[in-house]
């Protein structure tokens, strides 16, 4: 197994779980890959193996630029709680900063201003700065409309203007209190298409005016997280905790590469912990029968993911290589660095006992895939006023959190429904569901918990 060989960067491993037994016939080999990355954070140290990419900036500490987008559009004044919470979550994100990283902070409305440094630059974080920036937040005021494609393209210039190293950590945190009421759906997708690979952006959505699939979108395009804040006096906390986690990625555009034999194609990858995300349709290929899907930024964290290989029909006793999983980073010159790697078998075998036990954690994650899915169908129903369609599938999805151990999401559910059974799955629907309760469910739907590891 290669390992990511620089002495103050994370070291990143790769663990395939399958059962490698395919029946006479069997043609489709399921795998968890988990990734881990770890042993970062020790910023500062010598400079690691030969060709690594230089990924820390002199101010020790991985090269890092964040762009804030802060929703000034007329509604954030209703109530003024919502603009007075917004500007002292967004001082409180700058003061989370580490000395060094580049940082912006965006005003949205219809348009896109930058409030701080301006001039289409990026300041560097120190004690002035971050003084300088609280007191460019202090005069942000409510008026206008949502345009969120143009705050996006706006923190995509600054955040690839030519200071920021290429290697740099991208980051954006976005956050809003309304519906994207002043451009088109297009316009917005085309946004998040041209972002998209450039940096990575967490978003919030503050109250619960706003649209859940807009900001669980733009999160889920640019690989990073999505959440409700529905009380304003809770962003501040919010926003810390975001800015801690990203300046605690150490290694950007980190990609899961597959590699598949003559014969064998890729059916499905999904990022299955600590959240689901179809990246299926992200492949960009990477020679043959090669293709790459994006993972994102990395600190110190392990993340888990679903792959699915159809291979070609063999004969009973034959075992091949079904596909192999290399975790790898783009260089300069254009070829890609391979972090870790790991092996995706298929044996074929006339052992029934052998080819139909189910990897016990490739079924934990597709039944947690399985839920977030129905969780999506039920609300959908509800709101649609399909009573017993709705009660089918938040049923199933209470049965499955209380199979899966997933108690925050059961927690959750139980504010939509009557629980009468968990085991069978057994609910009424709730008179009567704060609309908080019920954006709440439906922002966290994704959310997963870890399969217990077998002993």
């Amino acid at each position: 197994m290669a390992n990511f060989s620089k002495s103050n960067a994370p070291q990143f491993s790769v663990e395939v779980y399958q059962n490698e037994y395919l029946p006479e016939g069997g043609r489709d080999v399921n795998a968890i890959v988990t990734v881990t990355s770890t042993g970062g954070g020790t910023v500062g140290a010598a400079s690691g193996a030969v060709g690594a990419p230089n990924l820390y900036s002199a101010g020790g500490g991985p090269d890092a630029a964040v762009a804030l987008m802060v929703d000034c559009s007329g509604s954030m004044d209703y109530p003024p709680t919502k603009m007075r919470g917004a500007r002292e979550a967004s001082a409180a994100a700058i003061d989370t900063l580490r000395d060094g990283v580049r940082f912006a902070v965006i005003d949205g409305t219809h348009v896109a201003r930058e409030v701080y440094p301006g001039g289409g630059r990026l300041a560097v974080a120190d004690p002035a700065t971050r003084e300088q920036a609280k007191q460019a937040l202090r005069k942000l005021s409510a008026g206008g409309g949502t345009a969120i494609g143009t705050w996006l393209r706006l923190a995509d210039r600054l955040l690839s203007s030519p200071e920021v190293s290429p290697t740099a950590v991208r980051h954006g945190i976005l956050l809003t209190d309304g519906r994207n009421e002043h451009e088109s759906p297009e316009d917005l997708k085309a946004a998040l298409d041209h972002c998209a690979g450039r940096f990575t952006c967490d978003a919030r959505g503050v109250g619960t005016d706003w649209e859940v699939k807009e900001v669980t979108g733009i999160a889920s395009a640019l690989l990073g997280t999505a959440d409700i804040v529905a009380d304003p006096a809770h962003l501040a906390g919010d926003f810390t905790q975001m800015m801690e986690t990203a300046m605690g990625k150490e290694v950007a555009d980190v990609a899961l590469r597959l590699w598949t034999p003559l014969g064998s194609e890729i059916t499905f990858v999904k990022q299955v912990a600590p959240a689901v995300e179809e990246l299926t349709d992200r492949r960009t290929e990477a020679g043959p029968r090669a293709g790459d899907y994006p993972t994102g930024s990395w600190g110190d964290e392990s993340r888990d993911y679903h792959v699915c290989v159809r291979v070609p029909n063999a004969e009973l006793g034959q075992e091949m290589l079904a596909a192999r999983v290399s975790l790898v980073i783009p260089q300069p010159d254009g070829t890609a660095q391979t972090l870790s790697q790991g092996l995706v078998r298929a044996v074929w075998t006339d052992d029934m006992a052998a080819s139909t036990s189910i990897n016990p954690q490739v079924a934990h994650y597709t039944g947690q895939a399985e839920l977030a899915q129905v969780i999506q169908q039920g609300l959908d129903a509800r709101k649609a006023g399909d009573v017993d369609g709705a009660t089918a599938k938040l049923g199933r999805a209470v049965q499955l959190a209380a199979l899966s151990g997933n108690a925050d999401t059961a927690k959750l559910l139980s504010k939509v429904v009557d629980v009468v059974d968990a085991a069978e799955g057994t609910v009424r629907l709730k008179a009567k569901v704060a609309e908080a309760d019920e954006m709440t469910l439906e922002t966290r739907s994704t959310k997963t918990v870890r399969v217990k590891k077998q002993a």
